[in-house]
């Protein structure tokens, strides 16, 4: 495993949407595991393919119960609302306000190709949509229903 460099904003990889994976190979397996490597040490709740610079569908989160990893993503129901502060490890620095389901069910395959359904609810969900966003070339700044100002930022750090 290795850690991998964090693509940031401004760069055109993170607005480019993604090709689906059709090789499940020792690569994506490699890939999988250092994004899981790479978002532990960043501290992150999620890590979408193209921040790591790779335009394929794959996505690890872990909201503190294991590493979730999703190949070729679908979110296929989704229910509710949440209005909650967001981040992207891409976008450090910068933080809003963005409106997404509380719940959200996603389609998709494991690093071996075998498809599976699971189920998130508040920050899971929320993670959900965030990084299949990053998929489709769609940063949370262009979601979000307000950003914070640099004050209220310093005020939150503080």
């Amino acid at each position: 495993m290795a850690l991998r460099q964090i693509v940031k904003e401004g760069d055109s990889v993170l607005t480019k949407k993604c090709r689906p994976v059709v090789k499940f190979d020792d690569r994506l397996a490699e890939l999988i595991d250092d994004m899981i490597e790479t978002l532990h040490k960043a501290e992150g709740v999620g890590l979408a393919a193209p921040q790591v610079g790779i335009l394929r569908r794959v996505v690890v989160i872990d909201v503190g119960e294991g590493p979730i990893e999703l190949v070729n993503p679908k979110i296929i129901a989704y229910s509710g609302k949440q209005e909650t502060l967001e981040g992207c490890l891409s976008i450090p620095g910068k933080w809003g306000y963005t409106v997404r389901p509380d719940y959200v069910k996603v389609k998709a395959q494991d690093r071996h190709g075998d498809e599976f359904v699971i189920d998130g609810k508040d920050l899971l969900a929320k993670a959900f949509c965030h990084e299949l966003d990053h998929l489709e070339g769609i940063l949370f700044t262009q979601v979000a229903t307000r950003m914070l100002t640099p004050a209220e930022i310093e005020e939150m750090n503080s």
